[in-house]
């Protein structure tokens, strides 16, 4: 699996530390930044990751801001990107299982990183349950093309 992640100034020190945890599951990483705290805008690391899923350069992605609210809300305006914010590890699990989850958002000022490597654990473990929840997700993609035709 090839994960993409990215991140704000706010989150950039859990992105290492997520980093650090993927790498020694054996996970492929693609670092789209950023590189330090130097004050940074967050639209651009979350369009940056959510891309790379959109395109198929990376299976999933995962992302840090602050409070995980904004990066979600950026990278959720990328077509096909189903992004989301979690914060435990029944969240993390119903957001593969029900929703097919393909970009994880974390918060970087608020979560332990021991937490945060449980959650991405079972958020790349969990798969899709299909079935009923086939039907939602897919609705979710007819409500993209309906916006994109506007």
């Amino acid at each position: 699996m090839k994960v993409a992640v990215g991140s704000d100034h706010a989150g950039f020190e859990l992105k290492e530390k997520v980093k650090a945890f993927l790498e020694a599951e054996g996970v492929e990483i693609q670092d789209l930044g950023t590189g330090s705290t130097d004050s940074v805008d967050y639209p651009d690391f979350a369009a940056s990751v959510a891309e790379a899923v959109r395109d198929g350069r990376a299976d999933r992605g995962i992302l840090m801001c602050g409070s995980g609210i904004g990066i979600c809300i950026a990278a959720n305006k990328i077509r096909g990107i189903r992004a989301a914010l979690v914060a435990d590890l029944q969240f993390a699990r119903l957001s593969r299982e029900h929703n097919d989850a393909n970009v994880l958002c974390l918060p970087g000022r608020f979560m332990e990183p021991r937490v945060a490597d449980q959650i991405v654990k079972v958020w790349l473990e969990t798969p899709f349950a299909g079935g009923r929840h086939e039907r939602r997700v897919s609705k979710i993609r007819e409500l993209e093309e309906r916006e994109r035709g506007r």
